[in-house]
């Protein structure tokens, strides 16, 4: 049996071949292959394993070959993969055990238990798309392994057990969902069915619709959920932005089997899956904390590991306070955002993570906060709220599609009607139905979200009768608009008739779809 082991480096990672050869010599064992001090430190922990699992550690001077031989080899996951080697090798003696290939990884205390190890989801999933079925991974890493589609998982609780699975294959296991992908597969506990889309169930204090004041804001939340559109908040303190778009996750629709397994990749990559949870269905909300590097946010380190972008991957990227991240960071948003993937090079080795997440922004529209206000006074130059904004650039608020001026939402002109207009339809049960209409028509038309229609799919899915094409031209020219914001209006009008359930774009959906884009307060066009 060709035992293999897992090399994690950034998103993909590469297969090792774990190869063992028994020589004449002073007992003793080397390991060749590029190896870091972790996987050398391996032969220790290997062979106190070995002899105190009750088996007989080979007398001979044993070398083991990691190959690749240029690729660095990184982690304590290769223990398993090496013992196992060692082991079938000595049984087997000059003879080949079996024609077959197996992927291992776990690491080893030295009593033969094995420990539990980061990576196992992408271990798998790579394995299978190279052919490889069978894995013998941690007993706690086992319910994250038969989460790949084709694999057939032994979860070794230690050494003996992990020797024994490989004369015995009938132990490997696969997960019995996939069989049956997607139709049968069984609603997680924490999940309700809203019309053919699941939702996690939530609290009261994840209820968005509780939020008093706010139903332009929370309107504007639910078209960005429906359609996948990026939302930026502004207004002074206090007036329930942070806290609206804080719950904004309740209305996203968990993730189906094929969107979880990309997720469920970078959370095993970066050690994030926890044994009760072996695959991410929610979808990702994070938000990271102001002081964030572009580190951080975009990922990196000596192992490339994911950011916050790659962990919001089929999420959001929620930025408090926006303006308080450095400028660095914000401008570093502009390429995954429109490319949906991020490129990461160390020490001459590159790595793409997907990165396609949904950015939310809340901000004050001012340094002090409270420039437009009616009841507070503003004790900002003009020069300083002109430089306030220009932290986030052009660029980066032109890819924002919806901008909500949450101090006028509830008072002044065409926000203050869009207020009373939704302010009866504010329940959680009625915004999901309309998100999950939405979704369906989506997945049915074009299988992703409106606001990943390439230019030409726009002009194809949005059709606009004359009456409503004159209204856009009329407002391009109005707000002058550039063409990402028109693209943007045509996305937003295609999701608001989608949320009603309309085939064609009526005037009213473009008429919302620019008040949501233009934003009310005249900071932003």
């Amino acid at each position: 049996m060709k035992v293999y082991s897992f090399s994690p480096f950034g998103y993909e990672g590469s297969l090792v071949s774990v190869e063992v050869d028994l020589r004449r010599g002073i007992p003793a064992v080397d390991i060749v292959g590029l190896a870091d001090g972790t996987v050398k430190e391996s032969r220790e922990r290997m062979r106190s394993a070995i002899r105190n699992s009750g088996f007989d550690f080979p007398p001979e001077r044993v070398l083991i070959s990691l190959s690749p031989a240029d690729l660095k080899k990184e982690g304590a996951g290769f223990d398993l993969a090496v013992a196992l080697a060692v082991l079938q090798k000595q049984k087997a003696g000059d003879t080949d055990f079996d024609a077959g290939a197996i992927l291992v990884m776990g690491e080893l205390e030295l009593n033969g238990t094995v420990r539990p190890v980061r990576g196992i989801h992408a271990a798998v999933s790579t394995a299978v798309s190279s052919g490889i079925q069978l894995c013998i991974v941690p007993a706690a890493n086992a319910k994250e392994a038969r989460e790949v589609a084709g694999s057939k998982v032994f979860g070794a609780k230690n050494l003996p057990e992990a020797f024994l699975a490989l004369e015995n294959l009938d132990s490997f296991t696969s997960k019995q969902d996939w069989d049956s992908f997607p139709k049968n597969a069984e609603i997680p506990k924490y999940a309700v069915d809203v019309d053919g889309v699941l939702f996690a169930k939530v609290s009261a204090d994840e209820d968005v619709s509780l939020v008093k004041g706010q139903a332009f804001l929370i309107r504007a939340m639910q078209v960005a959920a429906a359609g996948g559109h990026n939302l930026l908040a502004f207004g002074p303190p206090g007036c329930g932005k942070t806290l609206s778009l804080q719950r904004f996750s309740c209305l996203m629709p968990l993730l189906t089997l094929e969107e979880a397994q990309s997720v469920t990749r970078i959370y095993s990559i970066a050690g994030l899956l926890s044994a009760e949870s072996p695959v991410v269905r929610r979808a990702p909300f994070r938000s990271p904390h102001q002081t964030a590097s572009i580190e951080g946010i975009c990922g990196g380190g000596a192992k490339c590991t994911p950011g916050e972008i790659s962990l919001a991957h089929n999420g959001v990227l929620f930025l408090d306070e926006a303006a308080e991240f450095k400028t660095s960071v914000l401008q570093m948003l502009r390429v995954p955002l429109e490319s949906g993937k991020i490129t990461l090079s160390r020490a001459g080795r590159t790595t793409t993570f997907p990165a396609d997440f949904q950015l939310l922004l809340a901000t004050n529209p001012c340094p002090c906060g409270f420039y437009g206000s009616q009841d507070k006074l503003c004790l900002c130059s003009a020069r300083s709220v002109d430089m306030y904004w220009k932290k986030f650039s052009g660029p980066l608020l032109d890819r924002i599609d919806i901008r909500v001026n949450v101090s006028g939402a509830a008072s002044r002109g065409c926000a203050g009607e869009q207020n009373k207009k939704f302010s009866k339809e504010l329940t959680l049960d009625s915004l999901r139905k309309g998100i999950a209409l939405a979704v369906n028509i989506q997945r049915k038309r074009q299988g992703k979200k409106n606001s990943h229609l390439a230019p030409e799919e726009a002009a194809s899915f949005c059709p606009l009768d004359s009456q409503v094409k004159d209204f856009l031209d009329k407002a391009a020219a109005r707000y002058e608009f550039s063409p990402r914001a028109v693209s943007a209006c045509l996305k937003l009008s295609r999701t608001i008739a989608d949320l009603g359930g309309r085939k064609a774009i009526a005037l009213s959906d473009m008429e919302e779809a620019v008040v949501l884009r233009k934003c009310e307060g005249g900071i932003l066009l």
